[in-house]
């Protein structure tokens, strides 16, 4: 109902707000695990004694022994070197023993933490009980745990190698002569930098990317799973052109990700390849200075055999897996901060006065405490999700019948969540009868509302104790008014009466729902929410529920005292007979009758168009 809010790092570059969320965490994972660090270092340190003597020895061999004549000499130093090379077996051994240590303690806490949050998602938003799996908590618990922990383990491998091999290259360097330093040192640098000046921008751009993605694949899911209802609403153009949008936003990032993945092939060719070409531009210079042509040699080793290869792995595993590490391990994190509501116009403006536009039928317009008041309600999934209610102001009077219609996914479950208490809304407040909903116990909930889902609840038990589960005390004559006046007395007759066992599993959805239906009729609760409660059954059935309901909430004696109903339409005839229609269509939701509607709302006069021109199904 708003454009998406602002994260709670809004104002700060996606991956810069990642850093600053994730660094403390981090620094509290590794100090823990000191101990390990510290053996790691350690072996890391004997890989810098080998880059050390790769390059020295080969210098000594040249200068002492092969160019001086003395080719035992120049041997030896080149068996210092080899032996080197066949030792580095048991220090590879130790570095990865220390990288378990490190590695999968990282992933058991975040399986942990995926499981707390799907858990904590389950608890506090029970309204989304639909068909679909929360993809994401499996996502997290599965694939991207393991992305952490391949990616940090990549990481840790790749940056210790080239801080230890850059140890023993520099110092290999200054041994050899200083002034190789002066030619090798500043591109070097000069490329590092760079390449760490694009590493924010460059996670803000996969983060980015990574969202798009995970968009569009929710979209089309989204699509998919409400195709029936975008075939039953007319809004197949209305979907095309989100998921559109979508797949536009998806190209856009990706664009950005890869004008970033090119910039960091520039720094890798700075640092990587200038170093070696510099060298060899100065070599007359060098060879001025006094550095010998065992140096040069020396030096070109530990560029092309040691430096360069490791600066080559470490630049791509930070371009590449680190970002993604930051990314995903962003994902993992807790976030508190509630989305920011953006104000949009209020559905009715002074809350204390129910307008008289659009009176039921019949009736006479009430002043009396309406039967549903949502005052500036704010609802979203997450608290980087997009709110699905924004700011949202509703009345409904006593004895008035609501219908809802809008796209699928658009709010229209969540709204009638949040208005029967099942669903605590981010900001606002709900009241029923003028009492509030929040704090309210299920007993007082159920005394006062009487929400049917999609998905109609019938139990193995006779017809009667399905039909009087929620008021146990209502007389056979209250039960054979129930039956007849929602036309289920042929079904209970097949059944065998109401005192014949049911069997769930031999019903179809249909009269699952006629069953719940005759249910939440015997109810003493005075407001009924129907939540696409009669989508499995035929046109005329619908309408006859509809009807029976409308008129319950407005006549049936104390039941009526807040009484009403509102009807999350499955079919656009369901706004026909309502009093008042409320359009939720992502952007300002929009509240009238039938007539003031199709002036005021293009996406009303849409659905409807659409419906009223589309042939019913045969038989219907």
């Amino acid at each position: 109902m708003s454009a998406p809010a602002k994260s709670p790092t809004a104002g700060a570059p996606p991956g810069r707000g990642a850093l600053r969320r994730n660094l403390p965490p981090a620094r509290r994972f590794l100090a823990g695990r000191k101990q390990a660090l510290v053996r790691l270092g350690g072996w890391s340190l004997l890989e810098s004694a080998q880059t050390f003597l790769g390059g020295y020895c080969l210098a000594q061999a040249l200068d002492r022994g092969f160019l001086a004549g003395q080719t035992g000499t120049g041997l030896l130093w080149l068996a210092v070197a080899a032996v080197s090379i066949l030792g580095a077996g048991p220090p590879m051994r130790g570095v990865f023993t220390q990288l378990a240590e490190l590695t999968e303690p990282l992933r058991d806490a975040l399986v942990r933490r995926a499981v707390r949050q799907a858990l904590r998602r389950a608890v506090t938003d029970p309204a989304r009980t639909d068909d679909r799996a929360d993809t994401g908590a499996v996502s997290r618990l599965t694939h991207q745990t393991e992305i952490v922990r391949d990616s940090f383990a990549g990481l840790v491998l790749t940056v210790r190698a080239f801080v230890f091999n850059a140890v023993g290259a520099l110092i290999g360097l200054l041994a050899l002569a200083p002034e190789l330093l002066l030619v090798v040192l500043p591109p070097l640098v000069l490329g590092i930098a760079l390449f760490l000046a694009t590493l924010l921008p460059m996670a803000s751009a996969q983060r980015s990317f990574l969202d798009a993605d995970e968009a569009v694949a929710e979209g089309v899911g989204a699509v998919s799973a409400g195709h029936r209802d975008l075939v039953a609403c007319g809004a197949q153009a209305d979907a095309a052109e989100r998921a559109g949008r979508l797949i536009d936003v998806a190209e856009r990032t990706s664009r950005v990700l890869a004008r970033w993945a090119a910039l960091r092939t520039v720094a890798l060719g700075v640092a990587g390849q200038l170093p070696v070409l510099l060298l060899l531009v100065s070599t007359p210079w060098l060879l001025r200075q006094g550095v010998t042509t065992g140096a040069l040699a020396g030096a070109l080793t530990y560029l092309l055999q040691a430096l360069l290869p490791a600066l080559h792995s470490m630049m791509t595993a930070l371009g590449a897996a680190g970002t993604r590490l930051l990314v995903v391990v962003d994902r993992f994190q807790d976030a508190t901060a509630a989305p920011v509501p953006r104000k949009v116009p209020n559905l009715n403006p002074n809350p204390d006065m129910v307008a008289e536009v659009g009176t039921p039928r019949g009736r006479r317009p009430s002043r009396t405490v309406p039967a549903v008041e949502v005052r500036a309600v704010t609802h979203a999934y997450g608290p980087d999700s997009p709110p699905v209610l924004d700011h949202l102001h509703l009345t409904v009077r006593r004895g008035e019948h609501i219908a809802v219609v809008g796209p699928s996914g658009i709010g229209k479950s969540t709204l009638a969540g949040v208005v029967s208490g099942l669903v605590a809304p981010d900001h606002g407040t709900v009241l029923l009868g003028g009492e509030p909903v929040t704090g309210a116990t299920a007993q007082d909930l159920a005394d006062r509302r009487v929400l049917i889902p999609q998905q109609a609840y019938v139990f193995t038990g006779s017809v009667r104790d399905n039909l009087l589960h929620l008021r146990p005390d209502a007389t056979s004559g209250e039960l054979t008014h129930a039956i007849g006046v929602l036309g289920a007395e042929p079904l209970v007759h097949r059944l065998g009466g109401p005192d014949a066992v049911l069997d769930p599993r031999g019903l179809s959805h249909g009269e699952r729902q006629l069953l719940a239906l005759c249910r939440a009729y015997l109810s003493s609760a005075p407001l009924v929410l129907l939540d696409e409660a009669t989508c499995h059954l035929d046109p005329a059935a619908e309408a006859r529920a509809e009807r029976a309901f409308a008129e319950r909430a407005f006549t049936d004696g104390a039941r009526a005292r807040h009484g009403a109903l509102i009807v999350v339409a499955h079919r656009l005839s369901s706004a026909r007979r309502a009093d008042r229609v409320l359009v939720l269509d992502g952007t300002t939701p929009r509240f009238g009758t039938h007539d003031e509607l199709l002036t005021s709302s293009a996406l009303y006069r849409d659905l409807f168009g659409h419906w009223q021109h589309t042939p019913p199904p045969a038989g219907s």
